[in-house]
């Protein structure tokens, strides 16, 4: 049974269901390969990749959606397709995808009305069309079971990692530019998602007392609307909330290196790679108690009511105040961060393939059998 990998993610920005895509083919061994039954096929706007995977382009002139909807089920018709970010094309038989969480139903309001419809159709497409699905989390399994109605049996769950930023070298020249000093920031990592709660995390910041000279150090696409609203009338919060934008992987690793703590009140997440990062990184972590967030941090981190600005507040405040607890933390992260690596997921990975083809060649034994 051959296999080949959508390598629509090579043409894309690097974001979370990229990441893993991306970590997932590289860290696949040559015992994965050993029949050579996989493949990664790309468009050709593709860029390098680091995977060890065979590479083969399909020409043509569409990139992006067209390509994965036309150009890739008609390249990929006598094979097996597996998806690894979410989408794959809708009328695909033989297709095997990853879905990362049902945020479009648990938190429609976060979307807007076109990209909902969008992707519910696509879910549903991908529901029926699927031979197996495959997720990240236990969260979002159970969450694909209630919404899709796909029984459990035609899950599994693949745990992601973070030991990518053991090859990612330290850019601590972000300190210097951001004028931040080592150990006296509170780090957090947010987006124009509503769903990462910036505004209650921003109002939180006001309420913690600290030296003039600690900063809170929100990473991503900060969104100016609300923090200008949330600070408003903060007293001195436009001086100790600096706004990152985009940074490099090799200044995010310094940026969770040298900070106090990591904080993320996220009020949804399918897995929460950033904190597994913070930790790899010895951060003490906090973090919301909903989602999968607790099944990823487990003992590891200090739990917050996302939905409560003071109790997010009262949580940092915690941390940075006790050295002695977030060594306890750390030490903790550090254990659970560093207990999974890319080569086990990617083992995981070749495991449930073995499953999915031995299952194959049954039915297939099966109906010639009945013939």
């Amino acid at each position: 049974m051959a296999f080949v990998v959508n390598g629509k993610f090579t043409a894309q920005r690097t974001t979370g269901v990229q990441r893993v895509a991306c970590e997932l083919t590289r860290a696949l061994n040559t015992r994965a390969l050993q029949k050579g039954n996989l493949l990664l096929v790309v468009p050709r706007n593709a860029k390098p990749t680091q995977s060890i995977l065979e590479r083969r382009q399909v020409s043509g002139w569409l990139t992006g959606n067209l390509w994965e909807q036309i150009t890739l089920p008609f390249s990929t018709r006598t094979k097996t397709l597996i998806s690894l970010c979410n989408t794959g094309p809708l009328f695909k038989r033989r297709h095997v995808v990853m879905i990362h969480d049902m945020a479009i139903y648990d938190v429609a309001a976060s979307f807007t009305l076109k990209f909902r419809l969008w992707y519910r159709l696509v879910f549903s497409m991908l529901r029926r069309n699927s031979q197996h699905l495959l997720t990240v989390s236990e969260f979002s399994k159970q969450r694909i079971v209630h919404h899709l109605r796909v029984p459990a049996s035609k899950i599994s769950v693949i745990p992601l990692a973070a030991d990518h930023l053991s090859r990612i070298a330290s850019d601590c020249r972000v300190l210097a530019r951001l004028d931040i000093s080592p150990q006296r920031y509170c780090l957090t990592v947010g987006s124009l998602d509503p769903r990462k709660n910036q505004a209650r995390c921003l109002a939180a910041i006001e309420q913690i007392a600290c030296q003039p000279d600690f900063k809170f150090v929100l990473v991503g696409g900060g969104n100016a609307r609300i923090f200008e609203t949330s600070c408003r009338e903060g007293a001195g919060a436009f001086n100790r909330v600096v706004q990152t934008g985009f940074v490099s992987d090799g200044e995010l690793k310094a940026l969770y290196e040298n900070a106090m703590c990591f904080v993320f009140p996220s009020l949804y997440e399918g897995f929460g790679l950033p904190p597994l990062e913070a930790m790899y990184c010895n951060c003490p972590v906090i973090v919301s108690d909903q989602a999968a967030l607790p099944e990823v941090c487990g003992d590891a981190a200090i739990y917050c009511d996302a939905e409560s600005i003071d109790d997010i507040a009262s949580k940092i405040q915690i941390m940075i105040s006790d050295p002695e607890l977030r060594e306890i933390y750390r030490q903790r992260g550090l254990k659970r961060a560093h207990a999974r690596s890319w080569r086990d997921a990617a083992e995981q990975f070749c495991e449930e393939l073995a499953k999915i083809e031995a299952s194959y060649s049954k039915n297939s034994l099966s109906r010639t059998s009945g013939n």
